[in-house]
């Protein structure tokens, strides 16, 4: 399976789910909560508040991992790599109009992408795991996506 392939099947299971759960550090505890995100290629977005403990937490420690479980079968999509936030305005502008997310930006944002609060988290994968209880079950190995070496 190439990347593109990849990233559309991932893509397609997360749109089943509408939560997933992120982690994160503050020092060496984890830190995990539900969030709602937004998969676009091989770039996973978060939407969230910029004052949040989620912004706070990335800021001293970029790491994250991002977990899903969809449906009866238990299939587990898991996304792990580095966070930061987009400040750039056309960016913000593009995401936000361009409907990436699956619900209303302007629910939590009434201002708009311009907002001060308004926080666009990208999660730039290193590596990505797509499998399902019944595959763990019957032995069958994870499909493993992975950022190429830089």
């Amino acid at each position: 399976m190439n990347e593109n392939e990849f990233w559309n099947k991932a893509a397609e299971v997360a749109s089943k789910a509408t939560w997933a759960y992120l982690a994160t550090t503050v020092g060496d505890q984890p830190k995990v909560r539900v969030v709602h995100p937004a998969i676009e290629g091989a770039r996973v977005w978060i939407a969230t508040g910029r004052s949040s403990a989620k912004a706070r937490q990335i800021q001293s420690n970029p790491k994250v991992e991002l977990f899903y479980q969809i449906g009866p079968d238990m299939i587990h999509l898991t996304i792990t790599g580095q966070a930061r936030f987009i400040d750039d305005p056309s960016e913000k502008k593009r995401v936000w109009e361009g409907k990436v997310f699956d619900y209303e930006l302007a629910q939590f944002w009434p201002e708009g992408h311009g907002s001060k609060d308004f926080g666009l988290m990208l999660i730039e994968p290193a590596r990505a795991e797509l499998t399902s209880l019944p595959e763990m079950a019957q032995g069958k190995k994870p499909q493993v996506w992975r950022a190429a070496k830089k």
